[in-house]
């Protein structure tokens, strides 16, 4: 069992503010649910192999929920084959057209991600409205800084979290006043000060689940810290349900980073979770490249657990102590392993490669801890 000393600080503990549940396809979002992540295709819907190969490649590394873009009918025609071969739930991207919106509810969206004030007339949405109840559709209201409504931004002058908001509340209104509460919001801007104020003002004004992320957060790197700022910062004040981190690079790393900011915050672990000194002058093996190697041979594990490597005995004892496994480097070619705080015994340089050593001990751990 994962080692866990949240007992034991009560200065973790994040407070998640209370909203309703609902459901998107078979994974529940919202209420007591697990905060899940998201990402999103970046394919030509239509061309089914290449699309369901990356949700394959997403379901790999965890997404609970993948969306994909369907700004034609060829594309929304397409979900039916592709919903066949995936086991995570789709969310069909739609914007402007209500046609795509009733062709992807009937060929097995589980949400539509959707703005019920621009698809036109009352009756078209109330036709979209009716397909998602027809077909247990769930529906994301996908507020954005960069398309809000043009007398909004007349009166507002800019994108402003009020501005935001006020657009949200529009959308909710037309989905209660059809009698339909299965859905969720999100409120996104590429300014992480933009879109956390706007979050949190709208968390203030409604219970539904909210979908948050900072949206076109940049590449691998710089979308990284931005997502992990303006995310990291929702999630801490305990309001979220799902987020994405919408990054310009492989959509699979969008879910590694997810999990990585959840795992930070202690509000959901997957996979081995690396506790590692970033190096010095007194480390007795090479961290980093050690470090680098552990992350690649062990992203097949999904099992939560904790694995520090410290280069010297400085800190490695004391980090150990919260690990359920441990490595400090030692004098003389001489390494301490740690299993649950506790010294198991020494690993000697040349009788076996930290990283082949620590890969057996983790795989064991996870047979044991899976019976």
């Amino acid at each position: 069992m994962t080692t866990d000393h949240t007992l034991h600080r009560p200065w973790r503990h994040i407070s998640r503010r209370p909203s309703r549940k609902i459901w998107v396809g078979n994974v529940p979002v919202g209420g007591d649910a697990p905060i899940t992540v998201q990402s999103m295709t970046n394919t030509v819907t239509h061309d089914v192999a290449a699309t369901v190969a990356q949700i394959h490649a997403l379901e790999k590394v965890g997404a609970d929920i993948v969306r994909v873009s369907c700004p034609d009918e060829d594309s929304s025609a397409a979900l039916k084959e592709i919903v066949k071969q995936v086991s995570v739930p789709i969310v069909a991207d739609i914007h402007f057209h209500y046609k795509r919106a009733i062709e992807a509810a009937e060929n097995g969206a589980a949400c539509l991600r959707i703005n019920p004030g621009n698809i036109g007339s009352e009756d078209r949405v109330r036709e979209v409205i009716q397909a998602a109840k027809d077909h247990k559709c769930s529906i994301r209201i996908g507020v954005n800084a960069g398309s809000l409504e043009r007398d909004l931004l007349e009166k507002y002058g800019e994108p402003c979290p009020d501005a935001m908001v006020e657009s949200a509340q529009r959308h909710i209104q037309i989905l209660e006043d059809h009698d339909f509460f299965n859905f969720k919001i999100s409120c996104k801007a590429s300014d992480p000060f933009l879109a956390v104020a706007a979050y949190m003002q709208l968390a203030n004004v409604c219970d539904y689940p909210l979908h948050v992320g900072v949206t076109e957060a940049g590449g691998l790197r710089t979308g990284t810290v931005k997502s992990s700022i303006g995310i990291g910062n929702l999630l801490w004040a305990g309001i979220g349900d799902t987020i994405r981190v919408s990054l310009s690079a492989d959509p699979v790393e969008e879910v590694k980073v997810g999990f990585d900011i959840l795992k930070s915050l202690g509000l959901r672990h997957r996979g081995v979770n690396v506790i590692a000194c970033p190096s010095c002058a007194r480390q007795q093996f090479n961290v980093i490249k050690t470090v680098e190697e552990l992350e690649k041979r062990l992203e097949h594990i999904t099992t939560a657990m904790t694995l520090s490597v410290i280069g010297c005995v400085v800190n490695g004892p004391g980090e150990a102590l919260m690990t359920d496994i441990g490595l400090t480097g030692g004098g003389k070619g001489t390494h301490q392993i740690y299993i649950g705080g506790e010294t198991a015994h020494r690993l000697m340089e040349g009788d076996e490669s930290i990283v082949d050593h620590l890969v057996k001990m983790v795989e064991d751990r996870v047979r044991v801890i899976k019976g």
